[in-house]
């Protein structure tokens, strides 16, 4: 959830040449490292990392999987077919520490109680990840990222020895609940995402699958425990604030989606009250509504079938933004329009009452900020429904 794709970045992922072989001092120390949300979409969720310390060994390294370039060769076309690769980056903390003090977003550590074979288990696996041949991995959003990657990492060092739990978390929440908590609902970045996500991401889950956010690995990790010498003890030995700075806000545009959407929508039901009082229909604004809303329709079937992505399928989406209304806005550039359209609107304003039941019974929960277009679909459609273009 971090970019960062600075040189000194890569020179210290892959030039410091420590070994797993190397034993690690009795004072050394493996810390989960989160950090708050920043002002753009990727650090929305905040970050997550892994560092090392130990003073006798003069090593002091973080680990962080959140690492991506923008230049990347297909960067953008890897991106939309779900393809993307993230990598982990080894440097020197100071570095990683740094930066988000010049962005002003706090940083807090929580060192891991861990028996000294522990944490070399955690030294040579992270050692291991970090080699070149090893480093980069296939990103998913929900399921491989920078936090849940410090959850399975933890989970297969420690085994059964680590329990994690759940003490002062909300329960079945849906992962698309969670991930609208941190982004304004009305927002461009979250009207994208609910958009282009279907409904697996609204099936309620555990704490466990919380943890794609950092701020869920911060309270899973802070009330777990770990087994040492047959004794349970807390899973974090010290907690250490590193910056202090107050919590990110949320911020959304003054041109955000609820209010062009809601301009654009009395726009169209003006033009539609005109049409029925009148007794007439515009031709060019059905055109408009079917090609956009036709386009958006293809965008969510591309995304469904033709990619990799694992929360795109069954995107119900579909049901406003339906695809063969490219064809019918195709259609209607003719003069003489087919007669079939009263019925094909009669069949679109069906796929809308089907919306918010689906959302009522949060089989999907669909953007807000889409409500004024749904109106204005179902005003359109009942209008094309009762009348012969």
């Amino acid at each position: 959830m971090k970019k960062n794709h600075l040189l000194f970045i890569l020179f210290f992922a892959f030039n410091l040449n420590f070994k797993a072989q190397v034993n690690l001092s009795v004072y050394a120390e493996i810390s989960i490292v989160t950090v708050d949300a920043g002002d753009d979409l990727y650090e929305a969720f905040g970050h997550s990392a892994l560092r090392i310390k130990d003073p006798v060994l003069n090593l002091d390294l973080i680990y962080n999987y959140g690492i991506f370039d923008f230049n990347a060769p297909n960067f953008y076309s890897n991106f939309t077919k779900g393809k993307l690769e993230y990598s982990l980056a080894r440097y020197d903390f100071k570095y990683f520490l740094g930066g988000y003090q010049r962005e002003k977003r706090w940083v807090k550590q929580q060192v891991l109680n861990l028996t000294q074979q522990q944490k070399q288990a955690y030294f040579g696996f992270l050692e291991n990840n970090a080699a070149p041949q090893n480093a980069a991995y296939l990103y998913d959003p929900y399921y491989n990222n920078c936090a849940t990657k410090l959850r399975d990492i933890t989970k297969s060092i420690l085994g059964d020895k680590v329990t994690f739990s759940d003490k002062n978390i909300e329960k079945e929440l849906s992962l698309r609940q969670l991930m609208n908590r941190r982004i304004h609902w009305n927002s461009w970045g979250n009207f994208g995402i609910n958009l282009a996500l279907g409904s697996k991401l609204d099936k309620k889950t555990d704490y466990l699958q919380y943890m794609y956010l950092p701020d869920y690995i911060y309270l899973v990790f802070k009330n777990s425990t770990v087994f040492i010498n047959n004794q349970p003890e807390s899973l974090i030995k010290r907690e250490d604030l590193l910056l202090d700075f107050e919590n990110s806000e949320i911020k959304i545009s003054v041109f955000n989606p609820l209010l062009i959407f809601g301009m654009l929508s009395i726009i169209g039901l003006f033009i539609t009250y005109k049409d029925f009082k009148k007794k007439t229909i515009s031709n060019w604004f059905d055109i408009t509504l079917f090609l956009t809303t036709g386009i958006i329709g293809v965008l969510i079937v591309f995304l469904w079938f033709f990619t990799n992505h694992s929360t795109t399928p069954n995107n119900f989406n579909f049901l406003w933004a339906f695809a063969p209304n490219l064809i019918v806005g195709l259609l209607l550039l003719k003069k003489n329009p087919t007669k079939w359209i009263s019925s094909y609107a009669k069949f679109l304003v069906f796929l809308l009452i089907c919306i918010p039941i689906l959302w009522i019974s949060q089989v999907q929960l669909f953007p807000i900020a889409t409500t004024p277009i749904l109106i204005l679909l179902l005003a359109r459609y009942l209008l094309l429904s009762i009348k012969s273009i």
